[in-house]
């Protein structure tokens, strides 16, 4: 097969075709299963599995199903807050110290059971706390995966043990302090993503933040996260000194997604400035669609909880959601790019239309200097 001209060191270092991955993105395990990090793999991307809130023994269970679909290279994200309130793993008690602490919170997510006539459901499962985090780490050196990507926060600890079992790690940042930081740390790669990416983001948009980060990290590869989608943004965050691109919203349309239907309408239907930014869901800074749930906490003056007292205190309300039907509800984290994007195709047809318009791309700026 003739190399692609979109070939650069990352392919050589990862054994890929080229160099663009699927963000692995954590909306419950649903925008990356594991059929489509598969499907992304096997046209020779990276799939990454988005895990970040599904207990170890199911990120060993998704793994091994990604195992069991193709023998390319794939990895896991999972999020290691740099800052998070002390959390026990039992969320019962967790619960029971928000009811104490925080009554005002409780008795806003009362409000919209009771607004939108939706049935009390115990969320299951354990919480994101410190031991949760090592139990996900752990399965991930135990499984050998190719690479490790903290989607939030500074993965340096985990340098080390990756290193030890051949796993690369990447960390992404949204400023250059956090790359600069991580670099020291002796991640692979930093993905350097910007304010109009989808999920937990940042301050600084894409084209000052690139070529910064670039320029403080080098001689650390950087790979371009946020509002790329097509082959157009990808040769952009080329451009600005990135080695390959990070992907998530388009992926969210793949036919391999599990997404809910009404998200991936919610996307289709959706113009840029309906993914707003919000600490809703999570109390991280996030963008998502907008929706009745996120106008309600704005309308509401409280103060979000730290991560990850506000997930638990919405967990119940969005498993509620999730029963009654009213995925609407629930938070659908989605970037700026989404405006762009109106129809759902094949994973593998995204990745290799995104390969084929930035080649074309590049034919044409290398003729327009030609001329």
């Amino acid at each position: 097969m003739t190399r692609s001209a979109l070939h650069t060191s990352l392919c050589d270092d990862l054994g890929i075709d080229y160099p663009i991955f699927l963000a692995g993105m954590g909306v419950k395990g649903k925008a990356t299963p594991p059929k489509l990090v598969a499907a992304v793999s096997e046209a020779g991307g990276m799939g990454i599995l988005g895990c970040s809130w599904l207990d170890a023994d199911e990120v060993r269970r998704r793994i091994r199903a990604v195992r069991n679909l193709t023998d390319k290279p794939f990895g896991v994200d999972l999020l290691l807050p740099a800052s998070m309130a002390d959390a026990s793993p039992d969320r019962d008690e967790m619960r029971a110290r928000i009811e104490r602490d925080h009554p005002k919170h409780v008795e806003f997510v009362r409000a919209l059971m009771d607004r939108f006539s939706l049935t009390p459901i115990t969320a299951k499962g354990g919480v994101m706390s410190a031991e949760f985090i090592r139990a996900q780490v752990n399965v991930c050196l135990e499984e050998r995966i190719a690479v490790f990507a903290a989607g939030l926060g500074d993965p340096s600890w985990v340098v080390p043990l990756a290193h030890q079992v051949g796993m690369k790690v990447m960390g992404l940042v949204g400023s250059v302090r956090g790359a600069e930081r991580q670099a020291q740390g002796g991640v692979d790669y930093v993905i350097a993503q910007g304010y109009e990416a989808g999920g937990h983001t940042g301050k600084i948009a894409n084209f000052p933040l690139i070529p910064m980060v670039v320029d403080a990290v080098s001689p650390t590869p950087v790979i371009a996260a946020g509002a790329i989608a097509d082959g157009r943004t990808l040769v952009a965050g080329l451009s600005l000194g990135a080695v390959g691109a990070w992907v998530g919203t388009a992926f969210l349309l793949a036919e391999e997604s599990d997404l809910y239907p009404v998200h991936q309408e919610e996307i289709i239907r959706g113009v840029t400035e309906d993914f707003v930014i919000t600490r809703a869901y999570t109390g991280k800074t996030a963008r998502d669609y907008d929706n009745d749930v996120i106008r309600a906490w704005e309308q509401s003056g409280l103060k979000p909880l730290a991560m990850p007292l506000q997930g638990v205190l919405m967990d119940d309300f969005i498993a509620a959601a999730d029963a009654a039907g009213r995925a609407d509800l629930i938070n659908n984290p989605v970037g700026q790019i989404g405006g762009m994007l109106k129809k759902k195709r094949p994973a593998r047809e995204i990745l290799l239309g995104m390969v084929r318009e930035a080649e074309e791309v590049m034919g044409r700026l290398q003729s327009m200097r030609a001329a």
